[in-house]
């Protein structure tokens, strides 16, 4: 491998609070080891149309407070095309670019490993994803942040549902991992979680009526997993309209309030200690794996295994959540 004098850095797919905080600690910790750092605005696409600006210590200067990114973020379609992917090589070799730190979630990393085995090309990703559904990883850039908002309106929308007899079901991000749906629903007092991990074993909104919306609560609130397998809470809203008219029924969909908001202490250093160890691991000769923590120590995860296998829900929390909620 040639020696690595400039470093690319760039955001994709959905943003997550600490995104800042991490393209801040890639360029500091670069300039520190005398690389040259260029920041690649819109993600994928500035490869494309050559949106590239030479980032100094004072461009990342008081962003790490910040949610979403300075270097903005876009899906690029034309980048899964090979044609795409070529025109994207010849920007990073005019550009004099040696290496690329990605941040982003599942889509991105794809790309991303796509792009490094055909072109032989270093790049190292960081988890940045409010989802927390990347594997080899204990928690992502974001995840933090976006439980600590649903909480926060969770605890607002209790306090009206505890004055009216309701069941309420609230929507939260996530795609098809229900992680910020089950620790949502534990962190706020919610009765139940309605996630895609265990559609298949058990009729959860049965369950849930028959165990969990009791007489003897004036109101429910049930957490679910935004996800084509749940139906979402409008799709539950409209089974419980039709199997059991009998309950007030709402729903409140909280939609991109989670994405955005400044990012907690947890996720500003989760992002610094990443951002730092992705230089680390470029000059270590490491390409083609995904930053990511376990049991707090910084782990190196290889793009296929982060990307391709099916991270685990913790069955324990589940316990948890039917007990507490009696």
């Amino acid at each position: 491998m040639s020696e690595i004098k400039t470093v690319g850095i760039l955001t994709s797919g959905g943003d997550a609070p600490g995104m800042n905080a991490a393209i801040r600690a890639v360029t500091r910790a670069a300039i520190y080891k005398q690389l040259t750092v260029k920041g690649i605005y819109r993600g994928y696409k500035g490869l494309l149309t050559g949106e590239i600006q030479e980032f100094k210590t004072n461009n990342v200067s008081n962003i790490i407070q910040h949610g979403g990114t300075i270097l903005k973020t876009a899906r690029c379609l034309e980048f899964r095309e090979a044609s795409g992917r070529q025109k994207a090589h010849e920007t990073i070799q005019k550009e004099g670019i040696d290496a690329l730190v990605v941040i982003g979630g599942d889509g991105s990393l794809t790309g991303a490993r796509i792009f490094a085995q055909e072109y032989n090309f270093p790049i190292v990703g960081l988890p940045g994803t409010i989802d927390n559904d990347l594997f080899g990883t204990d928690t992502t850039i974001g995840y933090d942040t976006a439980l600590n908002t649903i909480m926060e309106a969770v605890d607002k929308i209790r306090d009206t549902a505890s004055s009216h007899e309701r069941l309420f079901f609230i929507e939260v991000m996530g795609r098809n991992a229900g992680f910020l749906a089950l620790n949502g629903a534990i962190a706020s007092g919610a009765e139940a979680a309605i996630i895609p991990e265990i559609w298949q074993e058990v009729d959860q909104l049965e369950e849930l009526i028959h165990h969990g919306f009791r007489k003897s609560k004036n109101s429910s609130i049930v957490l679910v997993a935004e996800s084509d397998v749940t139906g979402g809470a409008m799709g539950m809203a409209e089974r419980v309209k039709k199997d059991y008219p009998e309950y007030d029924v709402r729903v409140t969909i909280l939609g991109h309030l989670q994405r955005g908001g400044s990012p907690t202490a947890s996720d500003r250093i989760l992002a610094s200690r990443m951002g730092a160890a992705a230089i680390e691991a470029l000059l270590d000769d490491q390409r083609n794996v995904m930053m990511g923590i376990q049991n707090n120590d910084i782990v190196y995860v290889p793009f296929s295994k982060a990307i391709k296998e099916e991270k685990p829900i913790n069955r324990d929390l589940l316990n948890t959540l039917r007990t507490l909620s009696i």
